[in-house]
């Protein structure tokens, strides 16, 4: 049975306008230690936000409930992880793996096996929700330095023994989970060590396990802890930034919300280290090379199945906030928004930090979750003629050095006059959405607790591409009653963009969800779209994977896989669609 909050935990409905007099009784209680729930908990586990009333509003007439429904959760998950899986190694290998490590460093325990490894992947939601345990590793080690991790991977070579590795949590691929046992590194213990710092170069080394903020608070504080003479930033946020590492960003090809302007997580690394069962690979911060193919790039994106990332040296950036531009723009339709943000991206005046273009339906959305809605603003623009559902908002800003950031605004400014958009600068849009950027993942949690889903997909596609596959996904969520589907456009490149689809529906059982997942996958994979563009691949998606690039390609992946890790013990399981179960092959896995 699933089990309820004592009423002194919830959030009590209260007047919150006249028209409204019903609020949800979100859950604001402490979160039990070693409870399902603080594992499916988004971030800070005293963080909350909840749906205010426009967008609760909203949720009730796209999904056909009432108050009624949000009167009671369906399962809060406050109850103790108190099962006992037994680990199947043997005691000979815990024994020694733990010597590796240190006992303090070795844990058998289910509640540590079980958080390294689910992530953040919606099945992962589900499952802990239904106090579902699997495919979680027998011992889960704590690396103190690079040569516990070398001596990690020898023995589990020599002796055939699973191994994964465990960032900051946050994969939505089921990239890290332990589908064969065996062991998980946890990186973030004590892996997170600045190695060095070169100014001259403008890099950083870390080790893997260094966390986004404390990688970033690291650089922007760089003249008292590092004695250097300036201030920088890495440039890579990611929504998932304050609870995710560096080397899950190198691992997944991860991007962040300025990647526009300062790239991709393979356009920052310049050097890294990898522990693998064929040896030690170590690459030099050469800028730019001409010695063969590019080592780095096969590496990145590997998400652990090809050996364990140690180290990365990072390219940073000057520190210089003061010199942002901020704009924010309504367009009359998604094909102006569309053409104007090429535009903007193909001028040669440089490219924005933040740059991204809401469709109709997240434009509404926005409006009611940022307090547009209602605003002289939103009155101003509906004498204008910018209609409802139609109407699409783009956000962003210009970073770097002062002249440039002044005057790529002014050349974006004209582009979307151009483009009969209207300028919402004046009304801080943009400063609303990035205030509430990190906190928006803990909306989850108030969503499913009354059997809500919201989640996520993303692609990436040429400009060509970008309305096809846009209104294709579209259709494809519409055919399903009560369901949102919101669409951005992000991570911006003269050539194309990425797609990022944000879809909301009840749910009712977890075949249901799967069914859309892959309904969804096979939309974006039949009309040419990669179907990663940052989230990575991990073992959801991929069954879809050799179909994308192509068999020559996954040829190729198959190939390094056997060189690195003639025994598959890295991170087996389907990872990469490298040794996929018949079911996972048919695309048919948890169906």
């Amino acid at each position: 049975m699933f089990g309820f909050a004592p009423n002194h935990f919830l959030k009590k409905g209260v007047p919150m306008s006249k028209d409204h007099a019903f609020t949800p009784a979100w859950y604001e209680g402490q979160l039990p230690p070693r409870s399902y729930r603080s594992l499916f908990k988004w971030g800070d586990p005293n963080e909350h936000k909840h749906p205010n009333h426009r967008l609760y509003a909203l949720l009730k007439s796209a999904l056909h409930m009432c108050d009624d429904d949000f009167r009671q959760p369906h399962s809060l998950g406050l109850e103790t992880v108190d099962v006992d899986v037994p680990p199947r190694l043997s005691t000979v290998h815990l024994q020694t793996l733990t010597g590796m490590v240190g006992s303090e460093n070795a844990l058998t325990d289910t509640y540590t096996r079980l958080k390294a490894s689910y992530g953040k992947t919606m099945v992962d939601l589900l499952r802990l929700r239904q106090k579902t345990i699997e495919n979680i590793p027998d011992i889960v080690l704590r690396p103190r330095q690079r040569e516990d991790i070398v001596s990690i991977v020898r023995y589990c070579n020599e002796h055939r023994i699973p191994l994964y590795v465990f960032g900051g949590g946050s994969s939505v691929t089921r990239g890290m989970e332990a589908v064969c046992g065996g062991v998980t590194l946890d990186m973030n213990i004590h892996m997170k060590r600045v190695l060095a710092f070169n100014e001259s170069d403008q890099t950083i080394t870390v080790e893997a396990g260094m966390w986004g903020p404390e990688l970033e608070a690291t650089l922007n504080q760089a003249p008292e802890r590092l004695h250097a003479a300036r201030r920088y930033t890495c440039g890579h946020f990611p929504q998932s930034f304050e609870y995710s590492s560096v080397g899950g960003w190198i691992v997944t090809r991860g991007a962040g919300q300025n990647s526009t302007y300062y790239g991709k997580i393979e356009d920052l690394v310049l050097a890294q280290e990898y522990v693998t069962p064929a040896g030690i690979i170590q690459t030099s911060p050469w800028p730019r090379h001409a010695t063969g193919a590019d080592i780095d790039q096969i590496m990145i994106g590997s998400e652990g199945a090809f050996g364990v990332l140690t180290a990365a040296t990072l390219k940073v950036f000057r520190f210089m906030p003061h010199n942002r531009r901020n704009f924010s723009y309504m367009f009359r339709t998604w094909q102006d928004g569309l053409n104007a943000c090429r535009e903007i991206m193909q001028c040669e005046a440089g490219f924005p930090s933040v740059f991204r273009l809401s469709d109709p339906e997240e434009t509404e959305v926005a409006m009611k979750l940022y307090g547009v809605e209602g605003t002289p603003a939103d009155g101003l623009l509906r004498r204008l003629g910018y209609a409802q559902m139609e109407k699409c908002l783009l956000l962003g800003c210009t970073d770097g050095e002062r002249g440039f950031a002044r005057n790529l605004a002014q050349r974006v400014a004209q582009i979307c006059r151009d483009y009969r958009a209207f300028p919402l600068s004046a009304f801080n849009v943009t400063q609303r959405w990035e205030k509430d950027r990190f906190r928006d993942p803990y909306l989850r949690e108030d969503l499913l607790d009354y059997g809500i889903i919201i989640d996520t997909l993303e692609c990436a596609v040429t400009w060509s591409q970008a309305e096809k596959v846009h209104s294709a996904v579209r259709a494809y969520l519409k055919s399903r009653p009560n369901t949102i589907c919101m669409t951005h456009l992000s991570h911006a490149y003269p050539q194309g963009s990425n797609l990022y689809f944000i879809f909301i529906t009840r749910l009712s059982s977890m075949r249901d969800y799967l069914e859309l997942l892959y309904g969804i996958l096979e939309v974006i994979q039949q009309n040419g779209a990669a179907i990663s563009h940052h989230h990575g691949i991990g073992k959801q998606t991929a069954p879809w994977l050799e179909e994308n690039i192509g068999s020559a390609q996954m040829d190729v992946l198959r190939a390094l896989k056997k060189h690195f890790d003639p025994h598959n013990i890295m991170n087996p399981g389907g990872t990469l669609g490298l040794d996929m179960t018949p079911e996972q092959r048919a695309k048919r896995w948890g169906l």
